[in-house]
């Protein structure tokens, strides 16, 4: 995987007071979602990749502008992104108890970790929400969906290229969906499951 962009603010701890650039990114350390990176890179956003106690992320999402993208990327469940906090232990660094704040932000939200779509049913929240993207063998393994590490490695990138390429035009989040679907040039079992895991809600 490419290294995040040096310029960004990928080592930033999280700071509540931080405000100001044109998108705030939470993207949790994790080499298996480096890719996702290419979301964000160039942008100038402001990048937190560690994380506080739950009451400074609620303090952040408050203070965010609704005019500001918000973007949630890495490993999660239907509960949640997952990371580490300050003592580097696992947890849900979004959760439950930030939905109230994430439904104030709006439909200006774009979230990709696996079943990020059922967290946002489930909590009422509106934007561009990736369902299961499998981004391990052990993903793939465990969904019967047959590919090789370097599949993995080369089409996921290309799904976080083709994605960026999508923002960066000013595609309307309600258009991705179909427009990440008709960008599959290879339609293999991996694409496939894949690029039609984004949603609209």
């Amino acid at each position: 995987m490419n290294e995040m962009n040096q310029k960004e603010t990928q080592n930033q701890k999280f700071d509540s007071e931080t405000f100001g650039s044109p998108m705030l990114v939470l993207h949790p350390e994790d080499a298996t979602t480096a890719m996702l990176s290419k979301l964000y890179e160039g942008t100038g956003a402001e990048v937190i990749t560690q994380f506080g106690t739950n009451a400074e992320i609620k303090s952040a999402l408050n203070h965010l502008s609704r005019s500001r993208r918000l973007m949630m990327l890495g490993h999660g469940t239907p509960s949640g992104l997952i990371g580490k906090n300050a003592k580097g232990e696992m947890r849900l660094v979004v959760n439950h108890s930030h939905a109230y704040y994430l439904r104030k932000h709006g439909a200006n939200i774009v979230a990709v970790w696996c079943y990020a779509d059922l967290f946002a049913r489930r909590e009422g929240l509106h934007g561009l929400f990736s369902g299961m993207i499998i981004s391990e063998m052990e993903e793939a393994e465990m969904l019967g969906v047959p590919t090789t590490e370097e599949e993995l490695a080369r089409e996921n990138v290309k799904l976080a290229q083709r994605l960026r390429m999508l923002l960066d035009q000013g595609v309307p989040l309600h258009e991705m969906p179909a427009r990440m679907l008709a960008l599959d040039d290879v339609h293999s079992p991996l694409t496939t499951f894949n690029y039609k895991n984004f949603f609209y809600l």
